[in-house]
């Protein structure tokens, strides 16, 4: 199982975390809501959970709770800026399909 992590976005994770003075890393996880069914959480990480995974991609820590990790194995994390917008954006294999917002996708 694998998350691997493009060089902007591990430079904004590096920059956010600076910033922010404290955490380990970044959590990539994934909740029921939206449309499609499932929607992505990002969020700071201060610790581990007992079921956590770590990946070290770029140096910087993802951290993935095991019950997430089935649908974001394999995923792509990206930041990206398209005119006045940016953000994170994952490119995940085992998204089947997605809701027309972008919010939330099924597997």
């Amino acid at each position: 199982m694998a998350i691997s992590v493009t060089d902007s976005a591990a430079e904004r994770v590096a920059k956010f975390l600076a910033n922010r003075g404290k955490g380990i890393g970044l959590r990539l996880g994934v909740k029921t809501s939206g449309c499609s069914g499932m929607a992505y959480v990002i969020e700071f990480a201060d610790e581990l959970g007992e079921d956590d995974s770590v990946f070290e991609v770029k140096g910087v820590k993802v951290i993935i709770d095991a019950k997430s990790l089935v649908y974001l194995d394999g995923t792509e994390l990206d930041f990206t800026r398209e005119g006045l917008n940016e953000g994170f954006k994952f490119n995940n294999p085992n998204a089947k399909d997605a809701c027309g917002c972008g919010e939330s996708f099924n597997v």
